[in-house]
């Protein structure tokens, strides 16, 4: 199957490398991509284990799985990224996500700001 994340791979060739091991994770956009085919999974715990300590929602896990698997996911842009390199200790991503939820075309318009927490990268916030 193609991932989910457009990147034009198939899964097992894209995100389910970082999925597996999120060390794999070489940028923040891959991480940003792995991110966004976790929620059209519903899969909660990656999106924990993605997301800095600091920020993590851990009360919001059952409630951000159960919404993301009531959406149709229909595509992810991405709009513009600033480092977020290999080399890169921080960067940000801004991306599109855009889905149906009850029928209704929605988007989900965000920048989102990436650090290396102990080399790995990880989901900070929204700038």
């Amino acid at each position: 199957m193609n991932c989910p994340c457009g990147n034009n791979k198939a899964y097992q060739e894209c995100c389910q490398i970082a999925h597996k091991l999120i060390a794999n994770v070489k940028t923040a956009e891959q991480l940003m991509r792995s991110r966004y085919t976790a929620f059209t999974m519903g899969d909660g715990n990656y999106l924990m284990k993605s997301h800095h300590f600091t920020t993590r929602p851990t009360q919001e896990k059952e409630n951000m799985v159960k919404w993301s698997k009531s959406v149709n996911w229909m595509g992810l842009e991405i709009l513009n990224k600033t480092k977020g390199l290999h080399k890169d200790g921080e960067g940000t991503v801004e991306f599109k996500a855009h889905f149906l939820e009850n029928g209704m075309p929605q988007v989900i318009h965000e920048n989102s700001k990436f650090i290396k927490e102990k080399g790995l990268w990880m989901y900070l916030d929204i700038l």
